[in-house]
């Protein structure tokens, strides 16, 4: 990911081709922590889904029943 300044000229060179995704907005309204595939405000919320993750309180996706476990801290 990357974060760009208000009025930042960015040239995108791929010889091989590549898709990119521009997301626009306002500014966060505070930092975020990353763990996996997890996203959140606080270390307790990244807590709280890991215990949820292995314990299966995720919904599922249709048709896919494979489970992936959480990587090794």
């Amino acid at each position: 990911m990357l974060v760009l300044a208000e009025g930042a000229d960015v040239t995108v060179d791929a010889p091989d081709g590549a898709r990119v995704m521009l997301l626009g907005g306002d500014t966060m309204d505070g930092e975020r922590l990353i763990w996996w595939n997890f996203v959140a405000s606080s270390q307790e919320r990244i807590d709280k889904a890991k215990d949820d993750w292995k314990n299966g309180r995720f919904d599922g996706i249709e048709g896919d029943d494979e489970f992936i476990p959480l990587p090794e801290d």
